[in-house]
């Protein structure tokens, strides 16, 4: 992915498949969409699609006191959903250089630094301290930014890492699992709020090249979700295993999946791949959930990643 946005006029859609009782999801999806600059937050459903119900949008503004980084601001690439002090957050990261937390669903900015274009950021988490940890491609690096010791802290400590591409957070195992192009990576954070420290404590090779997209596995705590440029995976970490013997997996594991998740009511995995035909090369205008094999379409939408608008770490097992 590259920090170029493509312009389309974001229009209505229609679905093409018929409507299914078993496997639906009550959960909404958010998704980082290129056409408009926005992040999306819809219902799970097909009509909500095809008549762009959209239930919240954000994108950053004077209004919600980032006037001074919209020029940061136009290609987003991750959005997710954490709690700080039980309050959910929006987290978001742009291809432009912004990374921000802001409250939901009022939009107003508890964090935010820009990095610039050439690092590519494209994930982001949210850490027990309050702190934030953003990845970045080009800049080859993981950096875990002082967040909460300001709105602007811009202080960080990084962690090398090549191609990287995903970053996530695991309450059980109590590390910080980075995706670089070749590589899982177990970070173990020490120090403290002001000066955090990062050690690694595990690195794997992914089976396939190019690492893109890193999510827990809502149905197996052990397991997290990795894509690739040709395959998706299961982790193991117990075993220290990339496996593919989930339900569906034949159809789920293509090339070109940008993002995927499952959602823990309804067993629903969520995925976004690249469409041939869509003006933005990386992007797609249509969301699969592959349990009910229903897609969802925003017709005229650039879509980059597609999520299930759940923090991990509320989810009851």
């Amino acid at each position: 992915m590259t920090g170029v946005t493509c312009a389309a006029m974001l229009v209505a859609g229609t679905a093409t498949a018929a409507d299914a009782a078993s496997g639906s999801s009550d959960e909404k999806i958010v998704v980082t969409e290129q056409a408009t600059d926005r992040i999306l937050v819809l219902d799970s459903d097909r009509q909500s699609w095809q008549e762009t119900k959209v239930l919240w949008s954000w994108r950053p503004s004077a209004a919600n006191g980032l006037g001074d980084l919209v020029a940061s601001w136009g290609a987003p690439s991750d959005a997710k959903l954490r709690h700080r002090d039980g309050k959910p957050h929006l987290l978001a990261v742009d291809s432009l250089g912004l990374a921000t937390v802001v409250s939901y669903p009022d939009g107003a900015a508890y964090w935010a630094t820009s990095v610039g274009t050439q690092p590519n950021l494209h994930s982001i988490e949210l850490l027990p301290d309050g702190n934030v940890a953003i990845i970045a491609s080009r800049g080859k690096w993981l950096r875990v930014y002082t967040a909460s010791q300001g709105a602007r802290s811009n202080s960080y400590v990084e962690f090398p890492l090549s191609d990287g591409h995903g970053v996530f957070w695991d309450n059980g195992s109590r590390l910080l699992w980075a995706l670089g192009g070749d590589e899982l990576v177990a970070l173990e954070l020490g120090g403290t709020p002001a000066q955090p420290e990062l050690t690694e404590v595990r690195r794997t090779p992914l089976p396939t090249p190019k690492g893109h997209d890193l999510q827990p596995v809502a149905a197996r705590p052990d397991r997290l979700w990795i894509t690739t440029d040709s395959g998706v995976y299961q982790y193991s970490k117990s075993k220290n295993a990339f496996l593919q013997d989930y339900r569906g997996a034949d159809r789920i594991s293509v090339a070109g999946v940008k993002s995927v998740g499952d959602d823990l009511q309804s067993g629903q995995v969520l995925t976004a791949l690249i469409q041939n035909k869509n003006l933005c090369t990386w992007c797609t205008d249509t969301a699969t959930l592959n349990r009910r094999k229903e897609t969802l379409t925003l017709h005229g939408a650039q879509i980059y990643k597609a999520r299930w608008w759940v923090d991990p770490s509320t989810r009851s097992q």
